[in-house]
């Protein structure tokens, strides 16, 4: 009867073990479908057996709350450590100000000079141009082998504040010819479709609250010094018309 019993709580063990491991299966899968979604990838090649490989990811609400919830899973994280680790993580790739995105570089070919890579790339939003705000200064070295960095680009208009993400478009990532012989004169062209929830920093929770708090103030300190910039200029230009004013009333008296 113990044997039987035994040998019972062995095959309940490897049950349980069996749906544990599944179910961190599954739960990894998903994760790892989501931020799929936001991956886009080409590879060219020329006559000579050379190749050059782009890979980009965009990061997304989406793929960033789930790469966050895949390492809080990993690591055992609780409610705080997980805010705590979405803040250092959004502020490390500065996602209150800028769109990041991922790009991952390979040159199989002759040896490839990108600098400055400001021009070599560029996102399309809809029908407007954008240059990237920040990117990786590596980019700028010459390439043979792998590199990878983020490129920043714009998320809000500079003179208004308001979003440039703020409705359905397609985003289009363009590395430009020049960036690779291999490419031959044809640029690399990767497309995301997307709503502004998707590129808004669309997560709840404390870490989402400290970064807008961030980029509030950061917005109104720069107000804040043109506000001063703006009075100077108005106290000049009225010092200015009462000293006209009083040349003026000088000359009649005369």
């Amino acid at each position: 009867m113990k044997m039987k019993l035994k040998a019972l709580c062995y095959v309940l063990l490897a049950a349980a073990l069996a749906l544990c491991v599944t179910t961190e299966g599954a739960a990894a899968n998903k994760y790892e479908a989501e931020m799929s979604r936001w991956i886009r990838s080409q590879e060219r090649s020329d006559r000579m057996g050379g190749r050059f490989i782009v890979r980009a990811t965009l990061y997304t609400s989406d793929y960033v709350n789930s790469l966050m919830e895949s390492e809080a899973e990993k690591n055992l994280w609780t409610a705080s450590e997980l805010e705590d680790y979405k803040y250092n993580f959004f502020n490390s790739v500065k996602i209150d100000d800028y769109l990041p995105i991922l790009v991952e570089l390979e040159e199989l070919g002759p040896t490839t000079h990108m600098a400055p890579f400001d021009e070599m790339v560029h996102l399309w939003v809809g029908s407007k141009k954008y240059a990237p705000a920040d990117y990786d200064h590596r980019f700028n070295l010459p390439l043979q082998g792998k590199r990878d960095g983020l490129v920043y680009f714009p998320r809000y208009d500079e003179k208004t504040g308001e979003p440039i993400f703020n409705k359905n478009t397609t985003l289009r990532l363009v590395i430009v010819a020049g960036a690779s012989p291999v490419l031959n004169a044809s640029d690399v062209r990767l497309e995301w479709d997307v709503k502004p929830e998707n590129i808004g920093v669309n997560t709840a929770g404390a870490a989402a609250d400290r970064i807008e708090i961030d980029r509030l103030l950061r917005r109104m300190e720069k107000l804040t010094g043109e506000r001063t910039e703006l009075e100077t200029q108005l106290e000049n230009k009225k010092r200015e018309i009462d000293d006209i004013n009083a040349r003026i009333d000088e000359i009649r008296r005369n």
